[in-house]
């Protein structure tokens, strides 16, 4: 006769509550890192980095209770309103309107298929750093580094290789203030502001993938690498600048000066 553990009640709903695929909050234990956490919930790390106010590089802290938002569904049974679905998840019934485009009287119907969107925890607003977290935005061979001379000539940034159709990513969050093709010099361009006097560059793209105004996270991609503007060969440059003046990234992005 084969016998089978039966576990208490009490903890049958802690395993459950515990199941990185289901929790809502989590609780940092010793050794995790945001990226481990966000792997096993199956929450990208920037959505759970962005309901908490953590700012990149993503750094989380034993005991810290993070906010694990996720997005629900709920099928319309017979007799149900959007007041009722509302007040069952604890969810603005304005919300799920809005997230299912649903008419003014909040109208619903047997047997559709609601978003029940996440809701998050009011917090304070994060402070911008005084440093953006700055990271690679391709990982290609760095062909031509900082070489800027005293009287302000040389070369202001990178020149990284690339392969045609890769993704250039931006270096770090912020908003896209300047896209254009600058025909003698970089080609076509992205610059992206990162608050308190910080911008970077990327140009001798072979097209731009955002546009004026887009805000853009740690990561995104904000062009496609090829051969253009005075390019020799399929690269692009990068830069960045604090108060309108490049600056040496290479401490910036960790790079070894070798």
């Amino acid at each position: 006769m084969i016998r089978t553990a039966v576990l208490p009640l009490a903890a049958l709903l802690l395993v459950a509550a515990s199941d990185p695929a289901t929790e809502t909050e989590h609780v940092v234990e010793e050794g995790e890192t945001l990226k481990g956490i966000a792997n096993r919930a199956g929450v990208p790390d920037s959505v759970i980095a962005e309901a908490n106010g953590i700012a990149a590089p993503y750094v989380v802290k034993l005991g810290q209770k993070l906010v694990i938002p996720r997005q629900r569904s709920h099928a319309v049974k017979s007799g149900e309103t959007l007041g009722g679905i509302a007040q069952r998840y604890s969810v603005p019934a304005s919300d799920i309107a809005l997230a299912n485009g649903l008419d003014s009287k909040g109208t619903v119907k047997v047997g559709q298929k609601l978003i029940i969107p996440a809701v998050l925890p009011a917090r304070d607003p994060v402070e911008t750093p005084a440093e953006p977290y700055f990271n690679r935005p391709h990982d290609g061979k760095v062909i031509l580094g900082w070489k800027r001379r005293p009287d302000g000539g040389g070369h202001a940034g990178l020149d990284v290789a690339v392969g045609t159709g890769d993704m250039i990513r931006a270096s770090a969050s912020g908003i896209v203030i300047s896209v254009g093709d600058d025909k003698d010099h970089w080609g076509k361009l992205v610059v992206i502001d990162h608050g308190n006097g910080w911008q970077s560059l990327y140009g001798e793209l072979a097209r731009a993938t955002v546009a004026v105004g887009d805000a853009v996270k740690t990561g995104e991609r904000v062009g496609i690498g090829g051969r253009d503007g005075e390019a020799a060969a399929s690269e692009f440059h990068f830069e960045i600048r604090r108060g309108g003046q490049p600056v040496d990234p290479t401490p910036l992005l960790r790079l070894d000066k070798r």
